[in-house]
């Protein structure tokens, strides 16, 4: 099935803005230590799923010595991401494939680490994307994710004006669901952490920021009309974070 991108310039550039330059998810920096906590990485194989723009896996290439492949359905994000490895002198610690939807383009048993933030939850067949993170993984490796996921039931009015204003692929399942599905494919030790007060407090933060100090610089990036619709997304985050339907969730996991 091929792949329409969906990361425009605009959306790229309201990410580095409010997350920092490079990353496409909140925490920074702190958020891919707690992804890899407890994990010795110095020499190990890694591979990163939704590699973005690749600044997680240049940053666990230089702080923890991992050798990182990552792969993105989007060929500019990929483009993006050898640029940064190249202009940190990482390019023999962190490479980056473009890939196309469906099994991983690698070996049984390769890899001692798979991790994703949020890749994972843009996947509608989880259940196959689990069975081929357990296939590349070798005995006892480690699989760590942060994804964004719902609560039972339908989606409310709520939900559905951000999903509409976010415009992005998202396949949402319950922690229960996602757990379910990972232990079907063959993970155990499974622990989840649920970050969602974490980022309740988070999106709050950023929205405040985008719809104050920030936004004559996202004015100026992206013109008054887009602008708006990053706050006005943002906006509609915060209350479904609020209400609790929408969860940010760390999972790890062994096989």
């Amino acid at each position: 099935m091929a792949h329409n991108d969906e990361y425009d310039a605009a959306m790229l550039a309201a990410m580095d803005l409010i997350w920092g330059e490079g990353f496409m998810a909140p925490g920074g920096e702190g958020h891919v230590d707690k992804l890899v906590a407890g994990l010795a990485l110095d020499g190990r194989r890694v591979l990163d799923i939704g590699c973005g723009q690749g600044r997680p896996a240049c940053y666990l290439a230089a702080r923890y010595g991992a050798r990182v492949v990552g792969t993105d359905l989007e060929g500019h994000l990929v483009e993006r991401a050898r640029e940064r490895a190249r202009r940190e002198g990482l390019d023999d610690r962190a490479s980056f494939l473009q890939v196309q939807p469906g099994p991983l383009c690698f070996d049984d048993d390769g890899f001692d680490v798979v991790l994703s933030t949020g890749a994972f939850t843009q996947v509608e067949d989880k259940a196959g994307m689990f069975r081929e993170c357990r296939r590349v993984l070798r005995p006892g490796g480690a699989l760590r994710a942060y994804d964004w996921m719902k609560t039972e039931g339908e989606y409310s009015e709520a939900m559905r004006e951000w999903l509409a204003l976010e415009g992005l692929t998202y396949a949402m399942v319950t922690v229960g669901e996602q757990a379910a599905l990972l232990r079907e494919a063959g993970f155990v030790d499974l622990v989840v952490t649920d970050a969602s007060a974490w980022y309740r407090r988070e999106v709050q933060r950023e929205y405040e920021a985008l719809a104050g100090p920030l936004l004559p610089r996202l004015r100026a990036l992206l013109g008054d009309a887009q602008a708006r619709h990053f706050v006005d997304n943002w906006r509609a985050a915060c209350a479904v974070c609020a209400s609790g339907e929408m969860r940010q969730v760390y999972t790890a996991a062994r096989c």
